[in-house]
């Protein structure tokens, strides 16, 4: 690689490290450690006029800069670490067809299926489960025992909405609407229009249903306000199995299908019209939504065939989506902290050959400063 003398940017690895396997007396050899330049206790004139030495850290920082620390005595530099998907604490009921809300550090997760890879409505569960950030705890059960419904909200103050149960209903499908107050559920408004598997988003007393699967795709939209469902404009094309983030009045929903194969288009809601949005990269159905119509995330699902099951994970900033690092374990009809930011968001449960356990919590990329360690 040659002798370091006034510069040395190409001796930075692209791991952010520092290739030091040849340095001559530029540095004295008694000042560097074989793993690391953490034993540098002085810096020599030449570096010093390619590096800055600062006492910590300089008060502002761009993306590269590389500076030493002669408080610690280490090169610092400033980069961006990647987006990742990190293993949380599982679920003590393992399911698919669960219904999520909350945030990543106060996560709610509820109702359900834990079958085996073949359904039986026998195995619909109530039960309700809070994450907080670690771990999840046993709450109080749903009233109503559903699979397939979808949720909104924050852990304190949630809604379940629609589903699939067995009889009476005749077709399975339900209207129901409950809201959780952090301690219990008590029945809300039922739904105009009984479903499931539709894109739901917004908060307890603000909360948005469209599309659904009534046994066929269909593209009705409705409003809470915290009691009673209204009906909304209608989506321009029917959908179900569909992902949704954002609030009652700046939704976005994309994917999911009218029947076979899943689509990539997506929709954007304002309060009142849906408009036509850029299309995800991956088509998909059966996935989740968090975050906000201008900073949203989606995340899993499945195709139909071929590909049963994708971690596939996109960001949207308002105006494209961008593929991001995919879920660990891919998995379709999971649950997610519909209410997180896209930055921070919960992957909870699924299907992925059968029913799990898995959490997975997500950290978008961001700029942070780190120590330069040689390779």
């Amino acid at each position: 690689m040659g002798t370091i003398k006034r510069t040395f940017a190409n001796n930075l690895t692209g791991a952010g490290k520092f290739d030091a396997t040849q340095l001559d007396s530029n540095i004295p050899a008694n000042n560097i450690a074989d793993a690391s330049v953490t034993n540098v206790t002085t810096l020599p004139e030449s570096l010093g006029q390619a590096i800055k030495s600062v006492a910590g850290n300089p008060p502002s920082q761009a993306l590269g800069d590389v500076w030493y620390n002669n408080i610690t005595g280490t090169l610092k530099n400033y980069v961006t670490v990647a987006a990742a998907w990190a293993s949380g604490g599982n679920l003590n009921t393992q399911r698919h067809g669960i219904g999520g809300a909350g945030t990543q550090t106060a996560g709610l997760g509820f109702g359900g299926n834990s079958s085996p890879p073949s359904y039986s409505p026998t195995n619909n569960t109530n039960a309700s489960e809070e994450y907080n950030g670690t771990s999840w705890t046993e709450g109080n059960n749903l009233n109503n025992t559903r699979t397939n419904l979808e949720g909104c909200g924050l852990q304190t103050s949630a809604l379940a909405i629609g589903g699939y149960t067995a009889p009476p209903s005749p077709t399975g499908m339900v209207a129901f609407t409950e809201e959780y107050n952090g301690s219990s559920w008590t029945n809300g408004g039922a739904l105009n229009t009984a479903g499931n598997e539709m894109g739901t988003c917004g908060t307890q007393t603000a909360g948005l249903a469209f599309g659904r699967n009534r046994g066929y795709a269909d593209k009705m939209t409705e409003e809470y306000d915290g009691s009673s469902w209204t009906t909304g404009t209608n989506m321009p094309v029917d959908r179900r199995y569909i992902a949704g983030c954002g609030t009652q009045t700046a939704a976005v929903g994309v994917g999911g299908s009218a029947g076979d194969p899943a689509t990539n288009s997506g929709f954007e809601y304002d309060g009142s019209t849906w408009t036509g949005s850029p299309s995800i990269n991956t088509a998909r159905n059966y996935f989740v939504g968090s975050g906000i119509q201008t900073n949203g995330l989606v995340y899993g699902g499945s195709f139909p065939t071929s590909s049963p099951y994708t971690g596939a994970t996109e960001s949207y900033d308002g105006s494209s989506w961008t593929t991001t690092t995919s879920l660990t374990t891919a998995r379709r009809s999971l649950g997610g902290s519909t209410n997180s930011p896209s930055t921070s968001a919960l992957a909870i449960g699924g299907h992925n050959g059968g029913a799990t356990n898995v959490t997975e919590e997500f950290t978008g990329a961001f700029d942070s400063i780190k120590t330069v360690t040689t390779s």
